[in-house]
C-alpha cells in the first residue's frame, strides 16, 4: 500500500527536507518516527527538497508499507513521536504508482521581507529595513518572468538537474504595513531558484539595477548574472497541487 502524508515544518533546525550525511533533516525525523511506529524500515519521498532553514506550511511525502494503516491513528501517533517543529495534518491512501514529487502539478512559495526591524519575525522574514524597496519596480520585473522558461541564471550550480525549464504561473509582490510578501507558483522549481529570484528582485527594488535588466540576467543563463540569494528563513513552501 502507498500512503501520502500532508505535513508542515519549521525549517530553522534542519538542513532541508532531504536526508544528507552528517546533517539533521526533516526526512530523517519523519522516517525514524514511521519506522518506529510501523515496526518496519520506512523510506519516504517528498514533494520537493527545501534548502537549509526553509519552512513548509504544506508539503506532501509518500511511503510504502506492507500493512494496512489506520490513517487517523497513525497521524496522531506520528505527531506524538515527531519533534514540535514537524506536524502531520493527515495521512491517506493513494494508487501504488502515485508519486509525491513527479505527480505534483504545481508548487507555490511565499517569501517574506520585513521593512522595519521586527523582533517577532527574526526567524521568519528577511529583515531588510536599512534600505527602502520600491514594490512597483519589483512587480514590473515580475511580469518579465512570464516571458521565459529557462531559469538557469537562478539555479544552484553543479546540481543533477536534467533541465532548467520551468513554467511560472504566478509571481507578485504585496505589501501589508511594513511586511512584503512575494508569491510565486510554477510547475517546478530549481534548487535555490526562489531565493535567487528574490535576491535579484531586491536589487531591482533598491535601485541597484533596472527592472528591464532582468531580461539580460535571464538570457545570460549563468548563476553569476543574478543577485545574491535571499536568506532561507524568509521562504515558505505553502502549497503543492495534485490531481488525485
Amino acid at each position: 500500500m502507498r500512503y501520502f502524508i500532508e505535513f508542515s515544518y519549521n525549517g530553522k533546525n534542519y538542513f532541508g527536507y532531504q536526508i544528507q550525511p552528517d546533517a539533521i533533516s526533516v526526512q530523517e525525523e519523519l522516517e525514524k518516527a514511521l519506522s518506529t511506529i510501523l515496526r518496519e524500515e520506512i523510506k519516504t519521498t517528498g514533494a520537493g527538497r527545501t534548502d537549509t532553514g526553509v519552512h513548509a506550511r504544506k508539503i506532501f511525502a509518500h511511503f510504502d508499507t506492507e500493512h494496512a494503516v489506520a490513517e487517523m491513528n497513525l497521524a496522531y501517533k506520528l505527531n506524538s513521536f515527531l519533534p514540535p517543529d514537524i506536524a502531520v495534518k493527515r495521512i491517506f491512501p493513494v494508487k501504488e504508482d502515485f508519486h509525491a514529487r513527479f505527480d505534483a502539478t504545481y508548487r507555490t512559495y511565499e517569501y517574506y521581507i520585513s521593512l522595519a526591524k521586527n523582533p517577532f519575525t527574526q526567524e521568519s522574514a528577511w529583515q531588510h529595513w536599512k534600505r527602502p524597496l520600491d514594490i512597483s519596480r519589483m512587480n514590473e520585473a515580475c511580469k518579465i518572468l512570464f516571458e521565459y522558461e529557462d531559469f538557469t541564471s537562478f539555479a544552484k550550480l553543479k546540481t543533477d538537474n536534467k533541465t532548467n525549464i520551468c513554467k511560472i504561473y504566478k509571481a507578485e509582490w504585496e505589501q501589508d504595513g511594513t511586511e512584503l510578501k512575494f508569491t510565486v507558483s510554477a510547475n517546478r522549481f530549481l534548487r535555490n531558484m526562489v531565493r535567487a529570484i528574490v535576491g535579484t528582485m531586491v536589487e531591482i527594488g533598491s535601485g541597484k539595477i533596472k527592472p528591464e535588466d532582468l531580461r539580460k540576467i535571464i538570457e545570460d543563463k549563468h548563476r553569476n548574472a543574478a543577485g545574491t540569494s535571499a536568506p532561507g528563513h524568509g521562504l515558505f513552501l505553502v502549497d503543492v497541487g495534485y490531481e488525485f
